[in-house]
């Protein structure tokens, strides 16, 4: 995904990997419609963070350039449902949408604060939910929740951002990659924010995130937002610590 939110030079990674289950999404970042016509909390929050409307960079018209046509996506793993990680949903109807319960409940029943960026039009579709809830392994040391795909794919309790945020880790054959999403700050900078905001506005985490970044150079960790130079060079463009 290109970065959209110009004034902080960021913007959302989504993620395409080949499964046994064909390509799997991990987030989408913003939609179709949220570039052509955006509701009213979109609409505000694209104003206020300078997005910008161009529908070429959803990750829907990037697959396409690809050669994935939406139907070609089946599966779509989400670390949370706000706007700007699940904004492409309605781009692939027929996809089945793996997130965890907690995240679903909170959609359902949304509380003042973060759930704000719930944005009802990435839903109106119906989606295909499987919610998963208890974890049922570990991952260097992390509770886990192992997902249906190969290579080896899990779900990782993030809570904080969201009351049901989560990482995703995706083995990659040569070790492992670990989206934490917005438990992390911009760039997986640790530094880049204080800890009374981070407890705020992304979660409980950061200081463990860091602490395991130390011990596990060989793990590539993103955020769920990463700076312009991650598009321009790639995943292989460590960027974690700082």
């Amino acid at each position: 995904m290109a970065p959209h939110f110009p004034r902080w030079r960021v913007g959302t990674p989504c993620l395409l990997i080949a499964t046994d289950h064909g390509p799997v999404l991990v987030d989408t970042g913003m939609g179709l419609h949220d570039y052509m016509a955006p509701g009213p909390m979109v609409r505000a929050f694209s104003a206020w963070l300078n997005v910008i409307r161009d529908p070429e960079l959803t990750a829907v018209r990037q697959l396409a350039r690809l050669g994935y046509p939406p139907e070609a996506v089946q599966h779509v793993i989400l670390t949370h449902l706000h706007f700007d990680h699940a904004g492409g949903l309605p781009d692939f109807p027929h996809a089945r949408i793996h997130v965890h319960q907690r995240e679903y409940t909170a959609l359902q029943r949304p509380r003042w604060g973060m759930a704000l960026a719930y944005d009802p039009l990435d839903f109106a579709h119906g989606p295909r939910w499987t919610l998963y809830e208890h974890p049922d392994a570990t991952w260097f040391g992390f509770d886990a929740i192992r997902l249906p795909f190969a290579p080896e794919m899990y779900l990782i309790p993030l809570f904080g951002h969201t009351r049901g945020h989560c990482g995703v880790a995706v083995c990659d054959g040569a070790g492992w990659l670990f989206q934490c999403g917005d438990a992390l700050p911009v760039n997986a900078e640790f530094n880049l924010t204080p800890q009374w905001l981070n407890r705020l506005a992304i979660g409980p985490h950061v200081r463990r995130l860091r602490v395991f970044a130390e011990a596990h150079p060989e793990v590539h960790i993103l955020a769920g937002h990463m700076r312009t130079s991650f598009f321009k060079n790639g995943p292989d463009s460590k960027q974690n610590g700082g």
